[in-house]
């Protein structure tokens, strides 16, 4: 099939996402009505009118961005007549983008899906004071290199890879000053910038411990299928397909390493030619070139662009 679906993770979510779609498609009206119901709250009346500082709350865009990425997703399958698992050979999502992934494969229920990542925001917010942790990007180094500086910086700190993005960009995150202390450290290991980021907690570290004993209570509740399309996980940047491992890397993803070059590298490996990425924004599929030029990457967040995939799936 040569075709994986992807799934964006935090930081593609804004204000008006989703609207274009819930304006063209009842079936993408039906997927935010859906989440609105589960998770108690009008999160579609958020998504589509603001104020940006609730949409980019840990809590909120977690949830809103899955619905945007199951709506794209529904909207295939209802009015394109086209099922996940004759589109795609694998899916994959960026830390909260395997949720969604796991949601357009069939292994969990869309409202399951918004519920657990409403708790997964509102943990990990909790686990680290505001102030106290921080992330960075690092751009022109490679994950070796980047692990480095974090062991230089650390000092007793926390402060690790948090994301391989590839193409030369690394996401660390930590404690705060051990995050600014690994800035420093990776500039004569081949970092051209290092920019804070704009994030409430720092992801993927060991500080998330707390969100991750959370998420594995809170997945033990949650009846998980097989995924009808196989699954890419972060963690292992390889597939699965066994629901109670499926839960196990979900929890240690929390604090792991999202290993998204790799993951990539992989779905190349079995014949996967086109990443596809379905929800808000463009994130991944502007990363594909720089992991692999051989491969393309195409973004489905708008009426057209769904149309457009259609005529040529």
């Amino acid at each position: 099939m040569g075709r994986a679906f992807v799934f964006p993770g935090q930081g593609s979510q804004a204000v008006g996402m989703g609207v274009d779609l819930a304006g063209a498609f009842q079936t993408a009206r039906d997927v935010f009505q859906e989440v609105d119901e589960a998770l108690k709250q009008n999160l579609s009346k958020l998504m589509r009118e603001g104020p940006d500082s609730e949409v980019m709350l840990t809590e909120n865009a977690q949830p809103a961005l899955m619905a945007v990425s199951v709506a794209v997703v529904r909207i295939l399958e209802k009015d394109g007549g086209r099922p996940v698992a004759t589109l795609a050979s694998h899916v994959a999502g960026h830390s909260l983008g395997e949720y969604s992934a796991l949601v357009a494969a069939g292994a969990l229920q869309l409202a399951d899906g918004a519920r657990l990542l409403k708790l997964r925001g509102q943990s990990m917010q909790r686990a680290v004071p505001v102030g106290e942790g921080a992330m960075a990007a690092l751009l022109g180094i490679e994950l070796e290199p980047a692990e480095e500086a974090c062991r230089e910086a650390a000092q007793g700190e926390v402060v690790a890879v948090a994301n391989d993005n590839g193409g030369g960009q690394i996401v660390v995150s930590g404690h705060k000053a051990a995050v600014e202390r690994t800035i420093e450290a990776a500039k004569p290991r081949g970092c051209k910038r290092g920019i804070l980021l704009p994030v409430s907690a720092p992801f993927h570290c060991s500080l998330m411990q707390p969100a991750a004993d959370a998420m594995r209570a809170a997945l033990e509740q949650v009846t998980l299928g097989t995924p009808q399309t196989p699954l890419v996980a972060n963690v292992l940047a390889a597939e699965i397909t066994n629901p109670v491992d499926i839960k196990q890397r979900l929890v240690e993803q929390v604090t792991g390493l999202v290993r998204w070059r790799e993951s990539v590298q992989y779905m190349k490996s079995v014949d996967v030619q086109a990443l596809v990425e379905c929800g808000s924004g463009k994130v991944l599929s502007g990363l594909v070139k720089r992991i692999d030029k051989e491969m393309t990457g195409t973004a489905l967040n708008t009426p057209a662009d769904i149309e457009a995939f259609l005529k040529t799936a």
